[in-house]
């Protein structure tokens, strides 16, 4: 009866840990690419909702920046196509080649 218990905590503190490691690599993953980004945050942040521990606390917080700081630049690089899609390169196809 006493091994479940310990096993049962010790995957509560793996699961914690999971989800802190999804936090930072959706914030990093932000940056590179925002959608892997999202998805990383979402996942995480669904994993950190099963624990009330301080590092599932800490991983929330990170999760929730990774999703904010991806749905920003996913919006942008959205906008940055769009412009370029529509408009071509504009101002810059008139720039001297040496």
């Amino acid at each position: 009866m006493a091994e479940k218990k310990v096993e049962k905590k010790s995957v509560k503190k793996d699961t914690a840990m999971i989800s802190y490691m999804f936090g930072i690599i959706s914030i990093v993953m932000a940056i590179i690419e925002p959608l892997a980004g999202l998805i990383f945050g979402i996942i995480g942040l669904h994993e950190s909702k099963k624990q009330g521990d301080d590092l599932s606390a800490r991983a929330r917080k990170y999760n929730t920046i990774g999703i904010i700081l991806s749905i920003v630049l996913l919006i942008v690089s959205i906008v940055i196509s769009y412009y370029s899609l529509t408009n071509g390169l504009g101002p810059f196809s008139n720039l001297p080649i040496d």
